[in-house]
């Protein structure tokens, strides 16, 4: 099945930026690379209101700009209206806390603005098959202890679903919770087990915690 990213005539995706020229050699070697760039934003609330009404595959977002941050944009797009488009930060900070936040805001993507533009390309193209792409310089900072490598690869869901673990709830209870059926909660418990190196819900639930993947 296609990917909804690379649906409907290959890669979409939006850049912003509150530096126009940053915006602007983006956007060339994006659409050089055969990539339509379908918008252009300077601030957050800019960018938010292109990307509900132009769909694109990928945003690929400045970490920091005026009105709404690139992490404020991701957690509206990931708790709004269903929203397909998958969120790339390019940021010039490597903090782990500000990471962390934009993982659990719905983040795909990282790419640090001292990397190669084909970089840029690259992570754009890997966000839009579905997959995640973190800069090699901030995977480094993510994983500054064993395993918390996983942390990347455990998805908005399974977090949500882990936290909910560990306030007790059944199975049933995160599913009215969440919205979701108790088998699609079952679902998600098992893959987080398998990511997590976990033989029970409860050690699951105890290595997020211990890496600080839910709190």
């Amino acid at each position: 099945m296609t990917h909804l990213a690379t649906a409907r005539g290959g890669v979409s995706c939006l850049v912003a930026d509150d530096h126009p020229a940053v915006v602007e050699s983006v956007a060339d070697v994006l659409t050089a690379a055969g990539i339509r760039v379908v918008g252009k934003a300077r601030d957050g609330d800019e960018a938010l209101a292109l990307i509900e009404s132009e769909r694109p595959g990928v945003a690929l977002l400045d970490l920091r700009m005026p009105r709404l941050s690139g992490i404020e944009v991701a957690r509206r797009l990931e708790h709004g209206d269903g929203s397909t488009t998958a969120v790339i930060l390019y940021t010039a900070f490597g903090d782990r806390a500000l990471l962390t936040e934009a993982l659990d805001a719905g983040a795909r993507g990282f790419v640090l603005k001292e990397a190669p533009l084909a970089e840029v390309v690259r992570a754009v193209e890997l966000v839009a098959d579905g997959r995640t792409y973190v800069d090699p310089v901030l995977a480094g900072v993510i994983s500054s202890s064993a395993a918390t490598g996983k942390m990347v690869t455990l998805t908005h869901r399974e977090r949500d679903v882990l936290r909910l673990l560990a306030d007790g709830l059944s199975n049933e209870e995160i599913g009215k919770e969440l919205v979701i059926s108790p088998e699609t909660v079952r679902t998600h418990v098992r893959k987080a087990m398998a990511k997590l190196d976990a033989d029970t819900r409860t050690q699951a639930v105890a290595t997020a915690l211990r890496q600080s993947l839910i709190a």
